[in-house]
């Protein structure tokens, strides 16, 4: 029996959910480092949120944010590129908390 998580086509699905998942996350202002330090819950709800299927390994997430990591040098050597501007930055606080500071 083949196994199809390790085929090419299973690897270019995985490559493209991660871009999908990737531009929407982009453009909420959330880096690689904040994506990968959510909790799977919350994953799974950004993913719905961006119309996605929630991935089933961890594997996505880490390509998506490198994929952010990329977009993210490539924005800053291009600033004043169309494709290079946040759109929805607001929307950051609803899945990235700021710490809370003490009293």
């Amino acid at each position: 029996m083949t196994d199809y998580a390790h085929s090419d086509h299973a690897s270019k699905s995985r490559a493209e959910k991660a871009r999908r998942l990737a531009a929407y996350i982009w453009d909420r202002g959330i880096t690689g480092a904040e994506l990968l330090d959510m909790p799977a819950a919350t994953l799974r709800k950004l993913a719905r949120a961006a119309a996605t299927n929630p991935p089933s390994t961890g594997e996505t997430w880490t390509n998506a944010a490198q994929l952010l990591d990329e977009k993210d040098t490539w924005a800053a050597n291009h600033p004043n590129h169309p494709a290079a501007q946040r759109n929805h930055t607001d929307e950051k606080l609803l899945w990235v908390k700021p710490p809370i500071t003490p009293w």
